[in-house]
């Protein structure tokens, strides 16, 4: 089908192979609509046990194929025998905060004493600072390890250099061809790393690091000699799958491991910091990739964003209940104030976004917008436009900006390149993230910069304005059965995103809105039975106008499945993305 919609996308149906459909139904005992949805994804046929049952014992290389990983055991080895105090440095974001609380919490199960530091995001900024590093080094660190930063920290690192210091780098973000003089720097995404993990968040580099580490402190008989019990690093997958789900890398291959079977440590409730959090959300039932990515991480990341930076990690590593329900209240409050002032801005900004409606990438710019929410704004304007997103904050002639972008297109390589050409002050990020300081006379050197090379990216790519739908579904399917079955290609996220469905000629019985921007409506459907639906920030939009002012036509609606658990019971709603009216049946 074709059907133009409210948001203006056109809906096709993804294509799939029949006869992989039936050699999945036949080796696999999945049902007709399953085996299409593995056929979509274009899963190979060797790999599809794998992507059903991700397993880390499988899917788990040898760390050592990352690059510069021996030499990094090799250094924090020496430190753990001479007793030397280890420095995490770690970003305030919640890959960051996940990677220094996997690090700190396995240096305290080996009693190997470390500080934690994690800069203020207003005045440090992101990554390592000769200030950042020197707080360490008062506090008598022998080595410092950064966490999802350092890779382009020249300065900070050779300032460590010159006060004697190691600096380990683990990281995931781009590099230049360039490095900065880190004693090692285990990095997927630099430019010389062959290992094929470059879809690893830092929490999952960190991990892979982690193994390497207590495999060598095993082979020396560390445990024994020194009478501890060796650290089970499946306890810490709780961590690693959280990083991954909200720093939004691919779920695919070993990261689908991490994050399925991390998943069933977060329901196993081990991490303190975790649980309490976990509880102060009202979380009762299984926690899912939803519930980490769209309510604890967002909890995690408000400490960074408007609150204290440092709040994210230290409750993630924390032992103490008190501590940790402190802690855990207090990123609830800097939540609430972040979605103050989040409403505030987008409303601000939206105001000026007529005169750039028509550019390829959004570059927005204001004065002394709150730089702690500029990345969310990015992202909610990307979602509403489809387009890559670049919110710019001036203060004294000089911008601190967040970018988000659309797939197909690499932001991270082009805010590097921005970089390399002198046009930005420093920058980077991933394909789908990033973040920069430029001077304000460079602006429209970077609006064209950028402009030209997301022409070269699209260039015969004309995606933009479609909606890919996985099949068509009747309301009878609306059931906990059938989610299930859906359910088997879980986790769902970026690289394997959730299957998306079309629901033909629904009316509207009842909407109304909760929680201030979502529409709740129930519809009817052209059997008499009644679907339960949902349009998240939809409020002020085309489509959550249309919920709750149509009550004539008929329509149909695309979205995907959501289940909804409350006091034992499950139900299914859909969760509407878009609505088209087929008037020719309305007549």
């Amino acid at each position: 089908m074709s059907a133009l919609s409210l948001s203006g996308k056109n809906w096709i149906y993804k294509k799939f192979d029949q006869n992989y459909v039936d050699f999945v139904k036949e080796n696999y005992s999945l049902d007709e609509i399953t085996a299409r949805l593995l056929s979509i994804r274009n899963i190979d046929k060797k790999n599809i046990q794998s992507f059903l049952k991700p397993s880390i014992k499988n899917l788990v290389p040898n760390p050592m194929i990352l690059k510069d990983m021996d030499k990094t055991i090799t250094r924090i080895l020496k430190s753990i025998k001479n007793k030397e105090k280890i420095g995490i440095f770690g970003d305030y974001d919640v890959d960051g905060a996940s990677s220094t609380a996997l690090l700190g919490n396995y240096f305290r199960n080996i009693n190997q004493e470390f500080e934690i530091y994690i800069p203020d995001r207003k005045s440090e900024g992101y990554g390592p600072s000769k200030i950042g590093f020197q707080k360490l080094l008062d506090k008598n660190v022998n080595l410092i390890i950064t966490v999802d930063c350092g890779t382009m920290s020249y300065e900070p690192i050779d300032f460590a250099l010159n006060k004697k210091v190691d600096v380990i780098v683990l990281d995931h973000h781009q590099s230049e061809l360039s490095l900065p003089n880190a004693f090692s720097i285990i990095n997927p995404n630099r430019f010389d790393d062959s290992s094929d993990l470059n879809h690893l968040c830092a929490a999952g580099v960190c991990f892979m690091t982690l193994i390497s580490l207590n495999s060598s402190l095993r082979k020396i008989n560390w445990f024994t000699e020194n009478d501890l019990t060796e650290p089970n690093l499946l306890e810490y997958l709780d961590l690693v799958s959280l990083g991954t789900i909200c720093d939004v890398v691919p779920l695919i291959g070993l990261n689908r491991a991490f994050v399925k079977q991390g998943l069933k440590v977060v329901n196993q409730r081990k991490n303190l910091g975790l649980k309490t959090l976990i509880d102060v959300c009202k979380i009762n039932n299984q926690a899912s990739t939803y519930h980490l990515g769209y309510i604890i991480g967002p909890r995690i990341n408000a400490g960074g964003r408007v609150g204290k930076c440092s709040h994210g990690a230290q409750l993630l590593i924390n032992k103490s209940p008190k501590e940790s329900f402190k802690l855990a209240n207090e990123l609830e409050y800097f939540n609430s104030e972040r979605k103050k002032i989040e409403d505030k801005l987008l409303n601000i900004v939206l105001n000026t976004i007529d005169k750039n409606i028509n550019d390829p990438v959004l570059i927005l710019q204001g004065n002394d917008w709150h730089e702690g929410i500029i990345g969310i704004i990015a992202s909610r304007i990307k979602d509403r436009f489809n387009k890559p997103t670049i919110i710019i904050s001036f203060n004294n002639s000089i911008g601190k900006a967040s970018a988000r972008s659309i797939v197909g297109f690499d932001i991270g390589s082009v805010l590097l390149s921005a970089v390399q050409d002198k046009i930005l002050i420093k920058g980077g990020g991933h394909k789908m993230a990033g973040g920069f300081s430029i001077h304000e006379k460079n602006i429209e050197k970077f609006k064209e910069f950028v402009f030209k090379r997301f022409y070269a990216s699209i260039k015969n790519n004309n995606n933009k304005n479609i909606y890919y739908l996985d099949g068509m579904i009747s309301s009878s399917a609306l059931n906990y059965e059938f989610f299930k079955k859906i359910e088997v290609l879980s986790p769902f996220g970026s690289g394997n995103p959730e299957p998306k469905f079309l629901l033909e000629s629904v009316r509207t019985i009842k909407s109304q809105i909760v929680g201030d921007k979502h529409i709740k409506s129930i519809l009817s459907s052209k059997d008499g039975s009644t679907i339960k639906t949902i349009s998240f920030n939809s409020r002020e939009t085309d489509l959550g106008q249309f919920l709750l002012n149509n009550k004539r036509n008929t329509f149909n609606i695309a979205g995907k499945l959501s289940l909804n658990e409350w006091k034992g019971e499950k139900n299914v709603e859909f969760i509407i993305d878009d609505i088209s009216v087929n008037k020719a049946k309305n007549n």
